[in-house]
Order: structure tokens, then C-alpha cells, then sequence
């Protein structure tokens, strides 16, 4: 609904590409450019080995044993973090605090996921870069940090009458029971902040706090060395976590955990004050240099489109696999 009145732009820049999918060679080293259902593997495997986390790949046909060989070898301490090798909004994340949680994920998780280690950086931001191909720099076109879904205590008052009280999480009664269940009667004490959930996706609760007053020269140096290291990232938001918005902007402390390619929302449209039709105009500014890289990699770099049903084939896919997903993160219990 939020994008039904952009078709019409689509539709302009499919035909001045010729194309239907002219978004397919904006990011050539990301399968269709990371529109949807790409691969954390493939991504991470094109960055510098110090910017991702301590990360291994999981085929969930391993036996436990192995798996755990594996867990030990890596070097790996509890709590560790487990996510599907291909996914969005959140489904299928986990905080694993023990073994006997990794058995279960094991268990119950019917595709290739990754484990990496937990984050401990107290911050974590999205950065929106764009960079043309053959040029060194980029720009950044959005910036924010992310309030992860949260409750504070107020001495008095129950974790489940603090849920039930939360503007979001009160709709996540399931989710909630689910992950909290065991701490309901828990009193916090008064300012005691506790975590909701430890994803940074707004579908999952958390909000997001603009930062575009801090978008500058050095800022946007740091996500051209990592687009140039990375060489085919032109068009994307990368999603970190940081120290400090200091330490980021000197590029140090950073940790990639995710790059979304030509799929990735300008999230900073959110929780910003902006209007509808600001937006709008925002998404269609981003859609316009998506269609310029993707012209420029074609006629320069001999970068194919894909056909229209090569495309749609690949979109349903990714639909089905994502149907399943939402399935499994429904019935994964923990």
C-alpha cells in the first residue's frame, strides 16, 4: 500500500531501461543485485574478513555431533547468535545461551543458517551509500541508530503490565509469551531497562532514531573505503553496530551485520516526522539512482538484465521459501 502509487515510476524507468527488471545490474556480485532472498554468505564473503562477525555456515542435514565440533573448533562462547543464511524482517534470530538451545534450533531449523558471535557494541545504526561504478566516491543518504524494543521498570509494576502497556509490544502477545513467559511476574526495579527483542528490524518493535544531522564528509569516507574493498557494492543500506557514532565516523569499532542490496528500504523515512508524500519523494530519489547504476553497469560493464519470467521466477521463490520461514520462526520456541 505504501508503494502502490511508485508503479507508475517503475514502469518509466522499465521502459527507459527496456527492461523490466532494470534493478538487476546495479549490485553484479549480489544474486539480482540483492533484490530479495540474498545470501549473508555471499555477502560477507565480499568483505574484508575484520568488518562481519566470527561467522560459520551450518547445513541443517549436520548431525548434532558434528555440529557441535564445529561450534567448539570455531572457538565460540555462549550466548551466540544464530539466523538463517537467507533471510528478512528478523524470522528465524536467536540468541542461543546454552547447548541444549543450539539442539533445539538445530532441530527445528530446516535451512542453512549461520552462527555467529553476539555483538556485545553498545550501538547499532543503518547506513544508506550509494557509489556510481569507476567512481572512488560515494554519498550517504540516510542515517540512523536503532532503540531496540524495550520496557523500564518502575518498581511496582509486573514484565507482563509492562508488555501490556507498550505501544508495540502489546500487539506481540504470542511473541511475547513465547520468549518471556518464564519472567511475567518479574518486578524490575525502577528504571531497569529490559529487552523486548534483539532485532533492529522496525516489524520487530524497535525504533529508529534519524541521524541525518550527522551525515557528513567523513562519514560517508568510511562506507566508500568498505563499497571499494567490497568493489561491487554500489547501491545499499548496511546494517552495524558501532561504539559510538565517533568511533564510527573514524572507522573503527565497526561491525557489518548485514548489507541489503537494491531490496533494502531507505528506513530512515521512519520515526522521523516526515509526510507520506516526503517519503514517497525519498523512495523515488533512491529508485532514480538505482535505474542510472543499473544502466551504467549495463552499457559499460556488459552487466545483463534478467528477463521479466527469470525475475518473476526467482521473486516466487523467494515467496514460498519466505512462507516457510515465517512458518518455522511461529513454531521455534525460544
Amino acid at each position: 500500500m505504501i508503494y502502490a502509487p511508485l508503479g507508475f515510476l517503475w514502469i518509466y524507468y522499465a521502459i527507459k531501461a527496456r527492461h523490466f527488471w532494470f534493478v538487476a545490474p546495479v549490485n553484479p556480485t549480489l544474486e539480482f543485485s540483492g533484490f530479495e532472498g540474498e545470501s549473508k554468505r555471499e555477502m560477507y564473503e565480499q568483505l574484508p574478513r575484520k568488518y562481519y562477525p566470527r561467522t560459520i555456515y551450518i547445513d541443517p542435514t549436520l548431525s548434532f555431533e558434528h555440529l557441535k565440533a564445529e561450534v567448539k573448533a570455531a572457538g565460540f562462547q555462549y550466548p551466540i547468535l544464530a539466523k538463517p543464511d537467507v533471510g528478512m524482517k528478523g524470522m528465524l534470530m536467536r540468541k542461543l545461551d546454552n547447548e541444549a538451545q543450539l539442539e533445539y534450533y538445530h532441530r527445528h531449523v530446516t535451512v542453512d543458517y549461520v552462527i555467529q558471535d553476539m555483538i556485545q557494541l553498545p550501538m547499532e545504526f543503518s547506513v544508506f551509500h550509494i557509489r556510481y561504478p569507476g567512481q572512488e566516491k560515494g554519498f550517504v543518504t540516510g542515517f540512523i541508530a536503532k532503540d531496540y524494543m524495550s520496557v523500564t521498570g518502575d518498581g511496582r509494576s509486573t514484565l507482563l503490565q509492562l508488555i501490556q502497556h507498550h505501544p508495540k509490544a502489546k500487539f506481540r502477545g504470542e511473541e511475547m509469551l513465547m520468549r518471556h513467559g518464564d519472567q511475567f511476574n518479574r518486578v524490575l526495579a525502577e528504571g531497569e531497562k529490559y529487552l523486548l527483542s534483539i532485532a533492529g528490524n522496525h516489524n520487530r518493535g524497535a525504533n529508529f532514531i534519524n541521524l541525518h544531522h550527522e551525515i557528513d564528509d567523513r562519514l560517508s569516507a568510511v562506507f566508500d573505503k568498505i563499497s571499494l574493498d567490497a568493489e561491487h557494492f554500489y547501491f545499499g543500506r548496511y546494517d552495524l553496530k558501532c561504539s559510538s557514532i565517533e568511533d564510527l565516523k573514524q572507522g573503527k569499532n565497526i561491525i557489518v551485520l548485514e548489507y541489503n542490496g537494491v531490496g533494502a528500504e531507505p528506513n530512515h523515512i521512519y520515526d522521523c516526522g516526515m509526510t507520506y508524500f516526503e517519503a514517497l519523494r525519498e523512495i523515488a530519489r533512491h529508485w532514480k539512482h538505482m535505474y542510472k547504476i543499473g544502466r551504467i553497469n549495463h552499457k559499460q560493464h556488459d552487466i545483463p538484465y534478467w528477463s521479466f519470467m527469470d525475475g518473476y521466477r526467482y521473486l516466487m521463490k523467494a515467496k514460498r521459501f519466505f512462507k516457510i520461514m515465517h512458518q518455522a520462526d511461529l513454531e521455534c520456541k525460544i
